[in-house]
């Protein structure tokens, strides 16, 4: 299980402990990525049994996570964000389903808010899926609608991607498909990993028997511009990576559009920051496009990847709020 930390001293003390109390015989790691705090510091006077990765420079979470991982020998990777507590006995559901499942490559447990743990949490919620336009939502969260956990999704089931939050990997399939995207830099580069593996032949799985609770916005807030930035970018780039055939130009034109709404909606809000987030969204993307039809030369496939044309509509237009419904 390995922690990616970037001065998050602070997350450390509050979360680290319940990590430690309910990952029985898990072999522990915190990858520091090159924080200027005090974090490595006190994982050394404090937590001696925890193993310390130090990675030369702050990759973000994609070449955080690669650089972490390159040496590591255990079968299943966890990859935890640092601002994460565990529930008793968190590890043993979906470590069973691996066991069960030959073909189970990538997989998360129910993530319930922190701060209101009646409530599912914006990063994955009960497991996510994109549209054809590569918007992506989750099964309890669809944009800034949190469901209630009521039981409705205590179960085991297949989905399209697992978040980054609480990743679990088998390191066979981590490394076939050549590990995270670090162009992604930080946020959907798990959408492209599991994309990647199932593309492969892989299976994602929600596991609904077990539970987390995440703070979440410990490195950007949901109100960050960088954020908004990262979004709207990196979802257009897993299009045009990973999905096959001349129809994903027409989608990601029809996307263009749709963005361009959101940046207007964003000035109205007095967003302004935002709104220029989604115009610099859209340069980036077109800068970094003949860099992703190399990728796309390799990664393209076939894979079925949406079951609705647009959670947007959906979402904004018929008002469908909750994910049973869409």
């Amino acid at each position: 299980m390995v922690i990616l930390n970037w001065n998050g001293k602070k997350l450390l003390e509050q979360f680290l402990p319940s990590v430690i109390e309910h990952s029985g015989s898990a072999n522990l790691y915190v990858a520091d990525n090159a924080s200027t705090d005090d974090s490595v510091a006190y994982l050394s006077e404090h937590h001696p049994e925890i193993n310390i990765i130090q990675n030369k420079e702050n990759g973000g979470y994609a070449k955080g996570y690669n650089d972490a991982l390159k040496d590591l020998t255990e079968d299943i990777f966890v990859l935890l964000n640092s601002d994460v507590e565990v529930a008793s006995q968190w590890l043993d559901p979906v470590i069973a389903e691996f066991e069960k499942d030959p073909y189970l490559q990538a997989a998360q447990p129910k993530i319930l808010d922190y701060k209101n743990k009646s409530f599912f949490e914006y990063a994955g919620a009960a497991g996510g899926f994109i549209d054809t336009l590569g918007y992506p939502y989750c099964r309890g969260r669809i944009f800034d609608t949190i469901e209630k956990d009521e039981g409705q999704y205590n179960d085991i089931s297949p989905i399209f991607w697992a978040t980054g939050a609480c990743l679990f990997l088998r390191r066979e399939a981590f490394w076939n498909v050549g590990g995270l995207d670090e162009d992604f830099f930080t946020h959907h580069e798990e959408i492209d990993l599991c994309w990647r593996i199932q593309s492969r032949g892989g299976v994602v799985k929600y596991i609904g028997t077990s539970t987390i609770y995440h703070l979440g916005g410990a490195t950007l807030t949901a109100a960050h511009p960088r954020k908004t930035f990262y979004n709207f970018r990196n979802s257009l780039l897993i299009l045009v990576k990973n999905a096959k055939g001349s129809v994903v130009w027409r989608r990601i034109f029809i996307r263009l559009l749709w963005d361009g709404v959101a940046g207007l909606r964003f000035l109205l809000q007095g967003k302004f920051g935002h709104f220029l987030a989604v115009i610099e969204a859209h340069f980036s993307f077109y800068s970094l496009i003949p860099k992703f039809l190399q990728k796309r030369k390799q990664w393209a496939s076939n894979l079925k990847y949406a079951t609705i044309n647009s959670v947007v509509w959906r979402y904004f237009i018929a008002k469908k709020r909750n994910f049973n419904n869409l």
